[in-house]
């Protein structure tokens, strides 16, 4: 299929939004701005719910004021893995990618109790691999990429397997994309190279694997009730409003719902503001708390940021991953690639035994309690 071709047809199955890219900026084609996109010949398998959702069983009352991933308990370890940047070592529109993954790789370090090292997962997988059903750096869609990973390969694997080069199959615009290789061949899934400048693929390699996946659609509790049992979730939002984000709450009741971008929801908040003198004129705000894949010099607190509920579509579309097993201990690998083994851990839902995964308190909602 000819490059033109090729965006064309990502077009016309286009969700008219983007991730990230600058609207007016001359360095990039017009359709950067329309980069999250569901591929030609992706096909929605319908979600695969197994287990019972959090809001099914949680107490909404139990779900508190604030809440972050990042700060469980006071004094405490981040269950959250490290912030990334997708346009470096160039511009590419795998915000799909970076978002779903960083989800899913904070619902594995949750469920290790947030043991070291971090596990973190290969993007530069989705781009060599999944290009015909979860996306491109010409943009694609969490929600597929979760499907691909599930359905198709059955596994991501981790990122030094693969390190992020920000290009894929139809990255034509740059002179280091044009000379890379991004096929989904065994030496892109996996690969050591050695000090003779051999490189060669490692099988088994370290990987990770999902047992169910799926949605919420402007449900805030639900959403809530998810993030607080399972972990964080990979949101839709309108990127364009983030652009010149420098801290704060984003409060702008008139920028546009129009999702271009996909980040990370880790938690959320409620803010008061004194009005006046009389404590009766107090208001609050109340916001989701995301991570963004723009960088840690983005944002506020190193590339999160803070967004008011029910603004810039961030409640339109919420997906969710849970593991199935992960890589936990991997017989070392000698340079060149041999002597690789590995076994795995498993995840258990916390859906088992009603109990918030780190706090440890019992969640379980009655009749009278539970609502939507």
């Amino acid at each position: 299929m000819s490059y033109s071709l090729l965006v064309v047809t990502f077009l016309l199955v286009a969700l008219q939004c983007s991730c990230g890219g600058v609207e007016g900026r001359d360095d990039r084609p017009p359709f950067h701005d329309s980069e999250l996109l569901v591929p030609a010949l992706a096909k929605d398998k319908g979600q695969r719910i197994i287990s019972p959702l959090p809001i099914s069983y949680i107490s909404v009352d139990a779900l508190p004021t604030n809440f972050s991933w990042s700060n469980v308990v006071e004094g405490g370890p981040s269950y959250l893995t490290k912030a990334l940047n997708q346009h470096l070592p160039q511009w590419c529109g795998s915000c799909w990618a970076h978002g779903a993954l960083s989800a899913l790789a904070d619902r594995i370090k949750i469920a290790r109790n947030a043991q070291s090292p971090d596990i973190n997962l290969a993007v530069q997988f989705l781009l060599n691999c999944g290009a015909n059903e979860a996306g491109s750096c010409h943009g694609g869609s969490h929600w597929h990429a979760y499907q691909f990973i599930q359905n198709t390969t059955g596994y991501i694997p981790y990122d030094t397997c693969m390190p992020y080069l920000g290009c894929s199959s139809d990255s034509n615009e740059t002179e280091l994309c044009r000379a890379l290789d991004t096929t989904c061949s065994a030496f892109n899934i996996c690969r050591t190279c050695t000090h003779d400048g051999t490189c060669r693929a490692i099988s088994p390699f370290p990987n990770a694997s999902i047992a169910e996946y799926g949605y919420y659609k402007n449900d805030v509790n639900a959403i809530k009730a998810e993030i607080y049992m399972r972990g964080p979730v990979a949101a839709e939002v309108n990127g364009h409003a983030l652009h010149d984000y420098a801290g704060g709450i984003f409060d702008n009741a008139t920028a546009s719902n129009l999702t271009t971008h996909i980040v990370s929801i880790v938690g959320w908040g409620e803010a008061t503001t004194t009005t006046t003198t009389t404590s009766d004129d107090d208001s609050t705000t109340q916001y989701w708390i995301i991570r963004n894949s723009w960088g840690q010099y983005w944002g506020e607190n190193l590339g999160f940021g803070r967004v008011r509920m029910g603004q810039l579509g961030l409640e339109k579309k919420v997906v969710w991953a849970t593991p199935q097993s992960w890589t936990e201990v991997n017989t070392p690998c000698f340079e060149d690639g041999s002597n690789c083994e590995a076994t795995a851990a498993t995840y258990v839902d916390p859906s088992v035994t009603i109990q918030h995964p780190v706090l440890g308190h019992n969640v379980r909602a009655t009749a009278t309690t539970t609502k939507r």
